[in-house]
């Protein structure tokens, strides 16, 4: 899909109103895959993708045109292709934005999600060609930087949420950054269900965000092991830690153990600060450390994303018609 292709599709806003499901799936590292965005957008949920989980600037490009191509393609299902989702780190121990920013300036993904740092560098490209910028967050400070900078969403990461994770709840925060902020809200934090991204709507959000229960999906880069460890877990097996990032991250307890780490061990452990991706794989500390969210323990199975969609299209529709009958 070229950017002329891009411009000829209806504006962002507008497919975002006619999601099947209104969900995104979250951007995971060493997790999303081409594969994954094409089969969540085109089962209408919007599918993202983290740069980091590339090696090099140039490869973020084939990846982004990859997932152009993949999309381009007309369906023929009842409802309309979901515009897809690109996350960039804009910490700064992130060495590739520049050229990072230049591949995105070219391949144009309709929205891009920042993380770990300020949305500022990225909104002049993005909303230049039509994009749409959402900020990642993890408190209302940084809610109240990301929408005095710009941006045209938010990702309200709460208690709950796999990987990076914040601390308040949904109830709390999507309330707070409401009181200033009339822009798009995407809600995270144990959203598991279709039942939950109602909810989420309920609070105030526009959309939920959903990362956990993707993980196993078949087009998923994901080991073997990771999904049957996912497929056997509950919410108990999970810990909050800074030891292999440097910030908090929810992970799995027996993915420790099976690196031979003692989970006690690393709790209030705290590394410095380094989202500098695959670059110098080698030395990464968090090899073989899987993360999850608290709506890992309604995975029972691996199966294609587009079922995946359609479960949580089937739970979203079947909350619908519940709630219309309980303020009917």
């Amino acid at each position: 899909m070229s950017p002329d292709t891009l411009t000829a599709l209806p504006p962002v806003a507008d497919r975002l109103r006619q999601l099947r499901v209104p969900a995104f799936v979250a951007p995971m590292f060493l997790v999303s895959t081409p594969e994954l965005v094409i089969a969540s957008s085109r089962a209408g949920m919007v599918g993202t993708f983290p740069a980091p989980n590339l090696r090099s600037s140039a490869e973020l490009g084939q990846w982004m045109a990859q997932v152009n191509a993949g999309l381009a393609a007309p369906t023929t299902e009842d409802w309309p292709v979901a515009p897809w989702a690109l996350n960039m780190v804009t910490h700064s121990t992130s060495p590739r934005l520049p050229t990072d920013l230049e591949q995105v300036a070219e391949h144009q993904p309709p929205i891009v999600i920042t993380a770990l740092g300020s949305p500022r560098p990225v909104i002049p490209t993005v909303q230049g060609y039509g994009g749409l910028v959402f900020a990642d967050v993890i408190t209302e400070d940084l809610a109240r930087k990301a929408a005095d900078a710009g941006v045209d969403g938010l990702v309200l990461v709460c208690a709950g949420a796999g990987g990076h994770t914040g601390e308040l709840s949904p109830l709390v925060f999507v309330e707070r950054v409401r009181r200033f902020f009339d822009g798009y809200i995407c809600l995270g934090g144990g959203i598991a269900t279709g039942d939950a991204i109602l909810a989420a709507q309920t609070l105030g959000a526009d959309f939920g965000y959903v990362g956990t229960s993707f993980i196993p999906a078949a087009e998923t880069m994901a080991e073997d092991a990771y999904r049957q460890m996912l497929v056997d877990s509950t919410a108990g097996d999970l810990m909050i830690t800074r030891a292999f990032t440097g910030a908090r991250a929810s992970m799995l307890k027996p993915s420790m153990l099976r690196q031979g780490l003692d989970p006690a061990e690393l709790e209030f452990k705290v590394a410095k600060m380094n989202f500098t991706g695959r670059k110098d794989e080698a030395v990464k500390p968090w090899s073989g450390i899987w993360g999850a969210g608290q709506g890992v323990g309604r995975i029972d199975r691996v199966e294609p994303a587009a079922d995946i969609v359609a479960r949580f299209a089937r739970e979203y529709d079947a909350a619908r018609a519940r709630m219309k009958q309980v303020i009917a």
